[in-house]
Order: C-alpha cells, then structure tokens, then sequence
C-alpha cells in the first residue's frame, strides 16, 4: 500500500495502489505518518505515487459510509497524518503525475515544494457529490492562491491543469512527464544536503505565519535565528562564507 525508500539522506514514500489510481483508504495514510515518525536520519522526503495517477483521493469504500463514520476517518487517520507532515522538522516534496484529487489534491499541495508531469491536474470535486474539500484545503487554498481561484477549485469543482497551477502560484514546477522522478529526487536530493535544522525552523515559520501578526513573526524569527546560530550548520555557514567556499552541511 505504501512503499518507503532510502535513497541517501532522502525518505521515498510512493503510494502504491496504481489498480485504484492510489485512492487512499485510511490505512495508507496511517503509513504515511507511521513513516514520518519512523524516517531517522533521513534529511528530506519525497511523496510520489505509482501508476498513472498521483492519488484520486479517500477511499473508505470497504464499509460503512455513514456521517461519522467519515468524520472518524478525518479525524484519526487523515488529520492526524496532515499536522505530522506539517509540523515535520525536514523538507518535503511531491511529484505529482495525472490526478492529485480530492485528499491526495491536499496532500499534494501541502508539501514545502510540488513538481508535477505536464500530464498533471489538481482537483477538488467534492461540490458534484454534496460533500465539502478536505484534508485542510479551505485553509490551505486561499493561501496558495487567493479567495476567487480557491472559491472556483472548490465551488466549481473544475480541474486545474498543471500549467495553469503553476501560473496561478499553486505548486512549485512542471516538467515533461518522463522527467517528473529525476526531477523532484534532485531538488528533495538539494534539500536533504542543505542545513536540516534551519530548513526545519523555516517550514514551521511559514506555517505559523499565516496565522500571526508582524511582530510576532518577527520575535520568532529572532529565536529561530538564535537557534539556528547555535548548530554545526550554522557554525559552517559561517566559516564558509567568511572563506569563500560551499558551505559541507551535516544536518546538525
């Protein structure tokens, strides 16, 4: 269901349900986490999926389907995987070939960087069933891209082509679909060689950001800084500069 990889100091997590174009029950997500906790000393992660499709989204059609039963699906399984990855001290990537719908749409764009295939597109189709976006997409959306683009992906439930997510800001690169691995491995690859702790304490102030004032920003910029200052990389950095030559980042 979800196969990992330990390529260098990069954790691959591929989605591995291509007969379903990934469509994730609430176990896979479960991996996702159990993975995140358990990554070691891997330095960067890179979500990817099997097949021709990234995930075209929850699956939770083994059994009940009832109003709380998808509640608890939310709640216990996908929620939780959702703030692990975003409160995760390291990097993300995803690279996201034929559909990102729906939760898998979320997860996608969660990520610090998505590269996608030109074959890509971004859905959030929930409008033409009754149901509402999820996997935090009515918070993470207006962000991205702003209140009208985030009002017609959810109130129209229309694809986003990959072309056009670029253009609007939504995901990082698109690349030729015969290029989408090498791709995003070599910018999770350039991630897991940079200075871990800071790329952590970036990741986390960009999430805070969105929810705090100016002068907030601004103290916990000073104690990140302070933080990051006090760790080999930074010692490094430092050196480097003042020697003119390439930073050698441990993660530490």
């Amino acid at each position: 269901m979800l196969r990992t990889e330990r390529r260098g100091d990069v954790l691959v997590l591929t989605l591995n349900r291509p007969d379903r174009l990934n469509a994730a029950p609430p176990a896979l997500f479960d991996a996702i986490h159990e993975a995140l906790d358990q990554r070691g000393d891997a330095r960067a992660v890179l979500i990817a999926g099997e097949g021709r499709a990234f995930c075209s989204g929850a699956d939770i059609s083994g059994g009940d389907m009832g109003p709380d039963t998808v509640h608890r699906a939310l709640v216990d399984h996908y929620n939780t995987t959702m703030l692990a990855m975003a409160d995760l001290a390291i990097p993300v990537v995803s690279a996201v070939r034929g559909a990102a719908a729906g939760i898998g749409c979320s997860l996608a764009l969660a990520t610090d960087f998505c590269v996608a295939s030109e074959n890509a597109y971004f859905l959030h189709a929930f409008v033409n069933i009754g149901l509402v976006p999820d996997g935090g997409a009515s918070w993470m959306l207006p962000r991205l891209i702003g209140r009208a683009r985030a009002a017609e992906m959810m109130l129209l439930g229309e694809r986003v082509s990959a072309t056009r997510a670029l253009d609007w800001g939504m995901i990082h690169k698109v690349v030729a679909d015969d290029r989408l691995d090498a791709e995003a491995f070599a910018l999770a690859e350039r991630l897991a060689a940079g200075p871990s702790v800071a790329l952590g304490l970036m990741r986390r102030a960009l999430h805070a950001g969105f929810d705090s004032n100016y002068a907030t920003a601004l103290a916990r910029e000073a104690e990140d800084q302070r933080s990051a200052r006090a760790t080999q990389d930074g010692e490094e950095g430092g050196r480097a500069f003042f020697e003119k030559r390439p930073p050698r980042f441990q993660g530490r």
